[in-house]
């Protein structure tokens, strides 16, 4: 039974890219169940391997051991049910609750078990090396090759905004006017984030896997992955490449020279060092790059065209100086003007609608051009809007409700965003336990010298990677295909110390 659960949950992390298909959250198929279909997939197969997991006497028993286990499970339910009491209450300006539903909130508090779930059943599962790696390439070259492929045909999805691309990565040398929204490329994917976040993760495994097996294989797996990270153009993607090649030579390096545990591979360092220099060839043609001129070339226009704009603000403030009139002056005001302000329409208009609040959109618009066009900037300022406006002072502790936030906009620096969502208890909960892992993990590592493994070292800086993006980038950590992976990364590296130690 042990290996038949598994072969399960080899194919079960196997397929997470298949999930994280765009049609599934948009669209027709979206709409079938109340749910989406990949969330309803994933809590029926995870139930499956609890299922088969615990048919063995024995892991009850040993279950039974865990008495710190147990204990987390204990504060799990306890938190959620106290969640749930505090965030039913809530005092807004948007007459709709910011659409409000328990049966969703009680869904995302099961998401977001269940990748825990994952970590336990990898370690104790206790995959071989061979089936880690044939995972972990699995997923890469699923999400790689999906990217470029599509990107070479011109029917990727377009990393920003909606459609298609207009151009493939060989216009991108002949063509300076293609502009970074039709460049870059997600593939048939749902968030460009996530999978940059999940590329980025995979690119110290990827190479450890290229040092220690060199062959075509593990060479055309790399250069894929960093021809796709190049073609999703965010930020993480590349900063992701760019220093997590540098990061996995480094790493050899150490394992080389300094552990001693690993064989001098040339050929290796020498694809890798190709890779780092064909990557700092291309990106000023990319879409990153361009992205970043043109946000900067914005912004500045935006601060400079507003001169009657300010004129006409400043005003009707003076002739309005309060009361209702003050109000309609600034709701007309914004509706006419925040395009000029080079704000956000979806923020203003949907995620905290500036006819319930102007005041707070002129303040924003007070603000330099540079920070009404950071996104998470906005998003953060909305967010700290609306817990203002409750006036909770245990909205700190037990959050707002992750459908709340999510109908005013996904926060894009995870951490941060479960603490609006779940609060600081709930954050510690639900997210601290893969950091937990982590450091865990390093402090074995640091001090028994068994464990220093290049594997262990490569599954470490993989981890590692994964939580930096999910801080930088966000949209990673409530994700279950990223969230997924990374279980399955931790609980292969807790299985790793196991036998190690």
């Amino acid at each position: 039974m042990k290996e038949k659960t598994r072969t399960v949950l080899f194919w079960f992390i196997l397929i997470q890219p298949f999930l994280d298909l765009y049609w599934f959250y948009n669209g027709k198929l979206a709409d079938v169940l109340p749910f989406t279909l990949p969330t309803i997939i994933r809590i029926l197969a995870v139930f499956v391997i609890f299922c088969m997991f615990f048919s063995q006497k024995q892991n009850w028993q040993k279950l039974g051991q865990e008495k710190w286990l147990i204990v987390y499970l204990a504060l799990l339910i306890v938190y959620s049910i106290l969640h749930l009491i505090h965030v039913r209450h809530f005092n807004s300006v948007n007459p709709n609750d910011y659409n409000y539903s328990i049966v969703s909130e009680i869904f995302y508090l099961i998401r977001m078990v269940l990748p825990l779930l994952v970590i336990f059943f990898t370690k104790e599962l206790e995959f071989t090396r061979e089936q880690f790696r044939h995972v972990i390439e699995g997923i890469s070259g699923l999400f790689s090759f999906t990217i470029v492929i599509s990107n070479l045909f011109v029917i990727s999805l377009r990393s920003y905004e909606t459609g298609f691309i207009s151009a493939n990565i060989f216009e991108w040398f002949v063509n300076p006017n293609i502009g970074y929204s039709h460049m870059a490329s997600k593939g048939f994917f749902n968030f460009a984030n996530m999978v940059s976040a999940v590329l980025f993760m995979l690119v110290p495994l990827m190479l450890y896997f290229m040092f220690s097996h060199f062959n075509w294989k593990t060479i055309t797996l790399n250069v894929v992955q960093a021809l796709a990270m190049i073609e999703l153009g965010t930020k993480v993607a590349l900063i992701g490449l760019i220093g997590g090649i540098i990061a996995g030579i480094l790493l050899y390096v150490f394992h080389l020279y300094i552990v001693k545990d690993v064989k001098k591979n040339g050929k290796a360092i020498v694809v890798a060092l190709l890779m780092e220099a064909g990557t700092l060839a291309i990106i000023p043609f990319g879409p990153a790059i361009q992205r970043y001129n043109y946000e900067k070339y914005l912004a500045q226009q935006s601060d400079n065209s507003l001169t009657q704009a300010k004129e006409e603000l400043a005003e009707g403030l003076k002739k309005y100086p309060s009361g209702q009139k003050r109000k309609e002056f600034l709701t007309n005001f914004i509706g006419e003007h925040y395009q000029d302000y080079a704000l956000n329409k979806k923020f203003v208009t949907k995620s905290y609608p500036y006819k319930y609040d102007p005041e707070f959109w002129l303040k924003i618009m007070n603000e330099p051009g540079t920070s009404r066009m950071q996104n998470r900037h906005v998003e953060k300022a909305m967010l700290d809007q609306v817990i203002k406006t409750n006036n909770n002072k245990l909205d700190k502790v037990f959050g707002i409700s992750y459908t709340r936030e999510t109908n005013i906009f996904n926060l894009e620096r995870d951490f941060t965003s479960q603490v609006y969502s779940l609060g600081w208890v709930g954050m510690l909960l639900f997210i601290g336990p893969y950091v937990v892992i982590m450091l865990y993990a390093l402090i074995k590592w640091l001090i028994n010298k068994q464990l220093r493994t290049y594997l262990i070292s490569s599954m470490l800086l993989s981890i590692a990677f994964m939580l930096l993006a999910a801080f930088l980038s966000g949209n990673v950590m409530d994700f279950l295909t990223a969230s997924f992976i990374l279980a399955f990364v931790e609980g292969g590296m807790l299985g790793e110390i196991k036998k190690e130690d």
